[in-house]
């Protein structure tokens, strides 16, 4: 046999099995177009298959597809960010006045109530100015009490007796003070939360202002984060945002924003905001670093169900079906929901697009709908009445 015979038995061979995967594998005639073959032989898929189809290849009949109903929903704009957090309240306690630790009534980690004791110091001095300062009042008392009576007989001068009662005076001030003093050997809470740890022990010689622990309230979490100046005319204290530890612990998914600063910076062009999480669970600690979330509403764009876009050499689109025919409609997907895609194109609310059944799929193919996805889940959410 002649090499010419040989070459034309092959390229019959080679059309006859190219039009049988055409007509009985629905998914080869995408891939012969991303690859160029309907191009390069100037024909239309469309014509493609309806050649397949005349040539007896192929079962033939509208196609059965899985419809779902075009919706309009809104172009949600998020802005991420990372923040640190603060508890509500933070207090680091000091000692007031220089002396030795007698006693240490708390422990860290614990939760200490406002007003609580948590340090004692050494107070014998204070104890014995108190007493010396009450013995002088209890004196200057009695000398005012013989004054006066000694007056009233004109047996003084008026200038004594004023000198006896600012003596009175006097020594209710040094009672005052020697109070004052021995209250400040008392180290108590100035707020109620869970303390830190205690860096102090009995008999360690504590300075004026000396820490000697950090209280916090952590009821709440404060997270300070920035946001891009163009969402600053949507910022609104009380809108919702939502957080993530960085650090993997459970938290609560909403906060609310609390504060907004009025001053954008410059080398950055952010704006400084604040939000707030419940810490009823008490999982979260001043420090952290949060993961911060925020939505805004933007314009509404057609919805379609993530199955109905498709891809081909010219971009992405959907099967739009009317009057039981389909037709391809080129969309731009703007965003990605979990069930559904927010796309750009000419599609109305109430299009039917196809989700199943596209591999056999061609301009201008009849359809015969199988289902309504949409409204089989309408259905099924309805409950069932009695």
């Amino acid at each position: 046999m002649s090499l010419f015979k040989q070459m034309l038995l092959s390229v019959v061979a080679l059309g006859i099995a190219l039009g049988v995967w055409i007509a009985f594998v629905p998914a080869a005639q995408p891939v012969l177009e991303r690859l160029g073959v309907y191009n390069l032989l100037g024909i239309e898929p469309s014509t493609a298959s309806a050649q397949a189809g005349g040539a007896g290849f192929g079962p033939g009949g509208p196609a059965k597809v899985v419809l779902d109903t075009v919706r309009r929903e809104v172009l949600s704009q998020r802005v991420n960010a990372i923040g640190d957090g603060r508890a509500l309240r933070s207090v680091s306690v000091r000692a007031e006045r220089t002396g030795s630790v007698r006693e240490v009534e708390v422990v860290s980690g614990a939760y200490v109530e406002e007003g609580a004791v948590m340090v004692r110091l050494e107070d014998r001095a204070e104890v014995i100015a108190l007493e010396r300062a009450r013995l002088m009042l209890a004196d200057a008392e009695d000398s005012l009490q013989r004054v006066t009576q000694l007056g009233d007989s004109g047996a003084v001068t008026a200038v004594r007796i004023r000198e006896a009662q600012l003596a009175v005076e006097n020594a209710q001030l040094a009672i005052r003070q020697a109070e004052v003093d021995l209250d400040q050997t008392v180290v108590v809470a100035p707020i109620s939360g869970w303390l830190g740890l205690v860096g102090v022990e009995v008999g360690d010689r504590l300075a004026a202002q000396d820490v000697i622990g950090v209280l916090t309230d952590r009821s709440q979490i404060t997270i300070d984060f920035r946001v891009p100046e163009r969402v600053i005319g949507e910022l609104e204290t009380g809108m919702d945002v939502q957080v993530r530890s960085m650090s993997g612990v459970p938290v609560p998914v909403a906060g609310k924003l609390t504060a907004v600063d009025n001053v954008v910076d410059r080398a950055s062009r952010t704006l400084r905001v604040q939000a707030v999480v419940e810490n009823g669970s008490d999982m979260l600690r001043e420090g952290m670093a949060f993961e911060v979330t925020m939505d805004f509403a933007g314009e509404p764009f057609p919805s379609v169900d993530a199955l109905a876009v498709q891809w081909s050499s010219t971009g992405s689109f959907v099967w739009l079906v009317r009057d039981n025919k389909v037709q391809r409609v080129p969309v731009v997907i703007l965003q990605r929901n979990p069930e559904r895609v927010l796309v750009e194109g000419e599609l109305v609310e109430g299009d039917e697009v196809v989700i199943e059944g596209v591999q056999t799929l061609r301009p201008g193919s009849d359809v015969v709908p199988v289902t309504n996805a949409s409204a089989a889940r309408a259905e099924a959410a309805t409950p069932a009445r009695l």
